[in-house]
């Protein structure tokens, strides 16, 4: 699988912003996929993913205000961004897993990887 993230930009905040991801491969609607960031010096955290089965998950940090989503006929995720706060501005990555056994908010577990998106919130 080869993901491609884009949608990343400069947005002020309380703005919102859209991410995408698309897939390449047959069997997109198979994969676990999420959403990690990673500020410049942090660890990549989990953000968002959606399951296989199409169930939604979020962060603490970002519940009620980003959304998940799939559209398995563009073989392509979505992150949307609302209400962006300056702690939002970090590199987005898309991912993909295939074991639906492993825990969804682990990046370790995570196989296929996009090159990443800036978001960058002004404050």
């Amino acid at each position: 699988v080869q993901l491609q993230a884009s949608g990343g930009g400069l947005v002020q905040a309380g703005g919102p912003l859209r991410l995408s991801c698309a897939a390449s491969g047959r069997t997109f609607s198979r994969y676990d996929m999420g959403w990690f960031r990673q500020a410049p010096g942090k660890e990549r955290e989990f953000v968002a993913a959606i399951s296989s089965g199409g169930r939604p998950y979020s962060a603490d940090s970002v519940k009620g205000r980003f959304t998940v989503s799939s559209d398995n006929a563009k073989n392509t995720v979505y992150l949307q961004m609302n209400s962006l706060k300056p702690e939002d501005m970090a590199i987005y990555y898309c991912a993909a897993k295939w074991d639906p056994r492993t825990v969804l908010t682990d990046h370790q577990y995570y196989t296929y990887w996009g090159q990443g998106t800036q978001v960058t919130v002004s404050s």
